[in-house]
C-alpha cells in the first residue's frame, strides 16, 4: 500500500512533510505567519517527529528544535559542530555518504555545493523525498567574487558531480525541494533545469526564494513548458507573508557562498 504524502511549505527552505507514520520537518528557520508548522505538528502528534537539518546557516536552522523531547534530530556534521547539537540531542550526525535508517525511513546524506549535506529519504513503500539544502549550481554571472570561492566552471562541475551521486542511488525522485534563488539573475533556473534533465521528478517544490515569488513563478512557468511530466508546486499567494529580501551584506565564511550574503547569517 502506497503511503499518503502531504508536503507543506512553511518558510524559505522549510517544509513539513506528512507521511503515514511520521512528520519530517526540513531546515526549520521560522514558522509562517499563520502557524502552519505548529499546526502540522499538532495535527500529527501521534506520529514520529523528525527535524532534518542540512547545514548550520541561520536561515536553515533554529535552536528551538532541541526543545521537542520526542523528536528525532538528524543533523549535518557542521550543524553539530557550529550549533552544538550533539548526541544525545542529535539522534544522528551526518556527513556525505552516511546512511541513517529506522522503522519509518531511510536517509542518504549526500554532497552539497555549499556547506553541509543534501538528503534523500526513502519511505517503506519506496516513495522518495529529496531536500537539496543549499546544493545548487550557484552560477553567479555578476559579482562572482562576492559569492563563491571557485570559478563558475568549477561550481558547475561540482554540481553535475553531485547529480551523478543522486543518480547512482536513483534516477527518479517523487518529491524534490530545490533552491530557486533569484539572486542568480538570468541563471536562476540553471540548476533546476540541470536537475530535471538528469533526474525524473514527480513533484518539484521551489525554495530559498527570499520572498521574491513573482520572479520565481515566471521562471517556474518556463520549466512547466520544458518538463510537462513534472508537477511544479508553489505556495499559494495567500499563504506567503515573506517580505522580499535583497541581500547585499559582505561575504561570510561559508562554502560556495550560497547564504553568504544573507541578512543575519552567522559567520564561521
Amino acid at each position: 500500500m502506497n503511503e499518503v504524502i502531504k508536503v507543506n511549505y512553511i518558510y524559505h527552505s522549510c517544509f513539513a512533510v506528512e507521511t503515514d507514520s511520521a512528520l519530517l520537518v526540513y531546515d526549520y528557520w521560522k514558522d509562517s505567519h499563520d502557524g502552519r508548522l505548529q499546526n502540522a505538528i499538532e495535527a500529527n502528534s501521534g506520529k514520529q517527529l523528525y527535524f532534518i537539518v542540512s547545514h548550520f546557516h541561520q536561515d536553515h536552522f533554529n535552536p528551538e528544535i532541541a526543545g521537542f523531547a520526542q523528536a528525532r534530530r538528524l543533523v549535518s556534521y557542521d550543524t553539530s559542530k557550529r550549533r552544538r547539537i550533539k548526541p544525545p540531542i542529535a539522534t544522528a550526525v551526518l556527513r556525505p555518504g552516511d546512511v541513517y535508517e529506522d522503522e519509518n525511513l531511510k536517509l542518504n546524506a549526500l554532497r552539497s555545493t555549499d556547506v553541509g549535506i543534501a538528503t534523500l529519504v526513502t519511505l517503506p513503500d519506496g516513495t522518495t523525498i529529496y531536500h537539496a539544502g543549499d546544493n545548487n549550481n550557484w552560477y553567479f554571472v555578476t559579482d562572482e567574487d562576492e559569492h563563491i570561492r571557485c570559478s563558475l566552471d568549477e561550481m558547475e562541475g561540482m554540481f553535475i558531480s553531485n547529480l551523478r551521486e543522486v543518480r547512482s542511488i536513483t534516477k527518479s525522485v517523487d518529491h524534490v525541494m530545490f533552491p530557486v534563488d533569484p539572486r542568480l539573475g538570468s541563471e536562476t533556473m540553471r540548476g533546476s533545469c540541470q536537475w530535471l534533465q538528469q533526474i525524473k521528478t514527480g513533484h518539484f517544490y521551489p525554495m530559498h526564494c527570499w520572498g521574491r515569488w513573482d520572479e520565481i513563478r515566471s521562471g517556474i512557468a518556463q520549466l512547466e513548458e520544458l518538463f510537462p511530466e513534472t508537477a511544479f508546486v508553489c505556495p499559494d499567494a495567500s499563504e506567503i507573508d515573506e517580505e522580499p529580501l535583497f541581500p547585499d551584506e559582505p561575504k561570510t565564511e561559508s562554502g560556495s557562498g550560497a547564504d553568504s550574503a544573507q541578512p543575519n547569517t552567522v559567520s564561521e
